[in-house]
């Protein structure tokens, strides 16, 4: 089972995570911020990684070292359950419609961290979560993981289906890409032998 547990403490957050790759999309997350807890839940409902998501962060001084320490320590824990990376599908791409929205992602297990973000917001916040957050959270995590990421939202006007899209296009992706494929599941998806 690709399995894995962060335990990151710092002087602004503690945060516990575990993930389980080839689970069903089960979940437990607490960050004391509700909005970004909706977002992960969806991110481990339709990529069916299990989750348990802990995080204490010093949310008396702003969103910032929660939001990021969380996509870090979740980003770690995927890239760890990933192991060599033998026998995973490697990449994903997803269209996430919501309502009036579209939204593609797509990425690429590579080892090579780097994000392309297209989304904008016409609200500061959605619930408590400030909106500014959400592309640090994306980069965090791709960074993190070790993954190439290019999420573009397409269309839409609704921000809370906006950001809804993007962490729904992930998952969906996410899904696609830490797959075993049976056609090759005792090597390494490069011609270098390595990722």
């Amino acid at each position: 089972m690709r399995r894995a547990e962060i335990h990151r403490n710092t002087a602004e957050t503690q945060i516990d995570v575990t993930v389980n790759l080839d689970g069903t999309g089960v979940y437990t997350v607490s960050t004391g911020i509700g909005f970004l807890d909706h977002m992960i839940e969806q991110l481990s409902r339709h990529s069916l990684i299990d989750m348990d998501v802990k995080t204490v962060g010093d949310l008396h001084v702003d969103q910032h070292h929660t939001t990021e320490d969380t996509a870090i320590a979740i980003g770690e824990a995927v890239a760890k359950a990933l192991g060599d990376k033998r026998g995973i599908t490697r990449y994903g791409t997803a269209y996430a419609p919501m309502d009036e929205t579209l939204t593609r992602v797509s990425l690429d297990m590579s080892g090579r961290p780097w994000l392309v973000f297209k989304a904008s917001f016409t609200v500061q916040r959605l619930g408590e979560w400030d909106t500014e957050m959400i592309e640090h959270w994306f980069q965090s995590f791709a960074q993190a993981a070790g993954i190439t990421l290019h999420v573009e939202n397409l269309y839409g006007s609704n921000n809370h289906h906006i950001v809804e899209s993007c962490f729904k296009g992930l998952a969906r992706a996410l899904r696609q890409a830490v797959e075993i494929d049976p056609r090759k599941a005792d090597a390494i998806p490069s011609t270098k032998g390595l990722l």
